[in-house]
């Protein structure tokens, strides 16, 4: 059970850099003082920053909470070095070797091995087979329910076992739900499906390809609890088939997500003989021992008698014997040879049907912890800028990971403790519903699965972690939701009309220089200084930049200067830059806005011509009294709209609106309509077939229509105009309706009014 009567032990403040050099006064949020300590970097220069980060454990496809801690750290990372200008060493590893890979490698490899031998449903060994391991998953994990219990039965039998979970209670009855019952609701959800396909299967009615769908979470422990340890574990391409898959797919993923590519990528395969010798050196230090198999366990209480300190980021977790045991692996063998049940596997001996690496003490694997100390300290050192992850990786991993690098880096009888990190940062949690997104839940949305079905944009994603800030917790909420989107569209014309705004000459010449909205850009760098500094805090600076636009937008544009709007506009296009929201561009670009403002290139031959052929007609019709074909016919004829060039393909779609609207003009007849036709032909274009090409002309007093993107707030005004529209006429037709049985009732006779079914005849 874990406790707070633990203190953390005294954090030492890194040495100052050489005289002279000019640091920011960057305090960041530091887990090793649950406090924010000011940053200094060990190079005497003050210039590079060495950051080592916890990678992804390469099984299977990462989800939005990985994005939560990837897309932050990105964002911290980026700040670093963009605004603070810091020379950042990004170092990140691949976990491509633990016990999540080898039992998910191995059951792969066997459920296909199975597939193969009985690719018929109809095989008579499918069912039984089937069958035990039913039974085996509702042992293991529904122990409510006996494992004796038919699948056609199932369901009734876990709406009577776990009814007070089903209705969102805990297995207790009291309290509020938690990780447990999310675990059960995925057990019952797993056997379900199950239930259901033996079901089919008993009765002939299903697929091979659908069975196998449908069972294949509880099949996949059956079959590796049978012949797991049986397979050729020298044979290391069973589990690189799976880590080199799915490596590939996260880098594509977070790629995706317009995180920067690490300056180094370490992996545990490629660092068996280096992790071999970090272990062999903490042994010789007298901080950890092996034993009869073959592994070799840290020593905490010989790391502590030497005047050391474990669990520094957590002491108070140190005793939790959950966390301990998650820490260890599903695959570690329990030995009465550990000197304290504390003590964690350094190098693992490797059982039958697991992946191994000669070693002095026999042929084993590498402990969890131990592959980011022997990474981490072979690229950076004995002392580390910064560490990261996510927070669910303090105790035991990063705890355990500080323990073992101390011991590393102390020489043999060394009196006093070293400190390997001087900056732990954790990247808070993402949930949804007030559940954290988890694999082992399966309670996950992927990455790739949220950007395909357009739940997310890349730039979406990011502004939400913008928002909620890098070390707390984020929920996915509609409030949330709706801020994010508010923010980014509100952005999004920020850049739409301030680079229309650019194109006038006229801003006031007479302005004086140091004009307001000039004092509201310099205090809006200034709070951003003063934010980014305050440990990244981004909500705030969101929140600055956020009101510098409002302010623009209230300003009376015919008095403000070009200037001014220009570096109003290049301050707000680097901020977005520097948090990596308009894809590769750099800081210091010199376009202004970020991607997705502009129409497309090969559309801007025929929207020009349009719009200004449009614009022109429009005021035609409001100037004159009278108007007839003839005008309309030379205007539309003018070389000025004529496109004498074969249309780009990408182009065509905008070129046949363009030719259509030039030729619906030309047709027209002279009437008393005419007038109203034109508007009525301008609103057609503008309000259909440009916007079902994502293209609006917006129409401005006195000035030329925009030319822009179809953007979400446009649609959503759309929509909630069509809704007041609908709303307006259904009051109309409901209106209508009571006025007629009021008329229909005043036809009726006197007679017929007061008759009744007593007196009908």
């Amino acid at each position: 059970m874990a406790t707070t009567a633990r203190q953390q032990p005294t954090w030492q403040p890194p040495p100052q850099p050489d005289s002279g050099t000019n640091l920011p006064p960057l305090k960041i949020w530091n887990s090793l003082t649950r406090s924010k300590t000011q940053f200094v970097p060990l190079d005497r220069k003050g210039k590079r920053v060495g950051w080592y980060a916890c990678g992804p454990t390469v099984y299977d496809d990462a989800h939005l909470g990985h994005a939560r801690n990837y897309v932050s750290t990105d964002i911290i990372r980026r700040i670093l070095r963009d605004y603070f200008e810091y020379d950042v060493n990004f170092i990140m590893n691949i976990t491509d070797v633990d016990d999540k890979i080898i039992v998910r490698g191995r059951q792969q490899h066997l459920l296909a091995q199975f597939v193969s031998k009985h690719a018929n449903a109809s095989d008579p060994e499918i069912l039984p087979t089937a069958l035990a391991a039913y039974s085996a998953y509702l042992s293991k994990n529904l122990d409510r329910i006996p494992p004796d219990n038919p699948p056609e039965q199932f369901e009734k039998a876990a709406q009577d076992a776990y009814v007070t979970v089903l209705e969102c209670g805990t297995l207790g009855g009291v309290g509020t739900p938690g990780e447990k019952e999310a675990k059960v609701k995925m057990h019952i959800k797993t056997m379900m499906a199950a239930s259901r396909a033996l079901t089919e299967l008993k009765e002939s009615s299903t697929s091979s390809t659908a069975f196998y769908t449908a069972i294949q979470d509880i099949l996949l422990p059956y079959l590796d609890s049978l012949n797991g340890a049986s397979i050729d574990a020298d044979d290391h391409s069973i589990f690189t088939k799976l880590t080199t898959r799915f490596e590939r797919r996260f880098m594509e993923d977070v790629r995706a997500l317009n995180c920067l590519d690490p300056d180094q990528v370490t992996r545990v395969t490629e660092y068996g003989p280096q992790i071999v010798a970090f272990v062999n050196k903490v042994v010789d230090n007298g901080f950890a021992y092996a034993t009869s198999d073959g592994s070799v366990y840290f020593d905490i209480n010989a790391f502590e008698a030497a005047g050391n300190s474990y669990a520094r980021l957590e002491p108070w977790n140190r005793n939790d014997k959950e966390l301990q045991a998650d820490g260890e692996g599903a695959l570690t063998k329990k030995t009465s040879e550990k000197k304290s049940d504390s003590d964690f596997a350094l190098w693992k001996s490797s059982k039958p049907g697991e992946p191994s690496w000669p070693s002095p003490w026999g042929k084993g694997r590498p402990g969890w912890h131990i592959e980011c100390s022997a990474m981490a300290s072979d690229k950076l050192g004995e002392r580390i800028d910064i560490h990261s992850g996510g927070i669910d990786l303090a105790f035991p991993h990063h705890d355990n990971e500080l323990a073992q690098s101390e011991a590393y880096w102390l020489e043999k009888g060394h009196s006093h403790q070293h400190q390997w990190v001087n900056y732990f940062m954790h990247m808070g949690h993402l949930s949804i519903q007030g559940s954290k997104m988890s694999k082992s839940l399966k309670n996950f949305t992927t990455i790739r699965e949220a950007l395909e079905r357009g739940d997310w944009t890349p730039r979406g994603l990011r502004v939400v972690f913008l928002l909620g800030g890098w070390k707390e917790g984020v929920e996915i909420t509609d409030d949330l939701v709706k801020a994010g989107n508010a923010w980014e569209d509100k952005v999004n014309n920020f850049f739409i009309n301030v680079r229309d705004q650019m194109t006038i000459e006229s801003a006031n010449p007479k302005a004086d220089s140091e004009d307001a909205l000039a004092g509201d850009l310099k205090a809006a760098k200034n709070s951003t200084f003063e934010a980014l500094c305050d440990s990244f805090n981004t909500p705030t600076t969101m929140a600055v930049i956020s009101d510098l636009i409002t302010k623009y937008n209230s300003a009376e544009k015919a008095t403000l200067k070009t200037q001014t709007c220009a570096d109003l506009a290049t301050w707000v296009s680097s901020m977005v830059n520097i948090f990596g929201l308009n894809g590769t561009a750099a800081p210091n670009e010199n376009e202004i806005g970020w991607s997705g403002i502009d129409v497309p290139e090969a559309a801007k031959p025929y929207l020009q011509p349009l719009s200004l052929l449009r614009d022109e007609l429009r005021s035609i019709v409001k100037t004159s009294k009278q108007i007839d074909v003839n005008q309309l016919q030379h205007i539309a004829k003018q070389p000025a709209f004529s496109i004498d060039h074969k249309p780009h393909p990408e182009g065509k779609p905008f070129y046949i609106v363009y030719e259509s609207f030039r030729h619906e003009l030309i047709e027209l007849k002279n009437s008393s309509n005419l007038t109203k036709e034109v508007l009525q032909l301008c609103d057609s274009v503008r309000d259909i077939e440009l916007w079902n090409l994502g293209i609006y002309l917006e129409d401005r007093e006195g000035r030329p229509a925009l030319v822009r993107r179809v953007t979400r707030d446009l649609v959503a005004a759309r929509e909630e105009k069509a809704e007041r529209e609908r709303q307006k006429q259904k009051a109309k037709e409901d209106r209508d309706r009571e006025a007629a049985k009021k008329t229909d009732k005043g036809r009726l006779s006197q007679l017929e009014m007061f008759r009744t079914n007593e007196y009908t005849a």
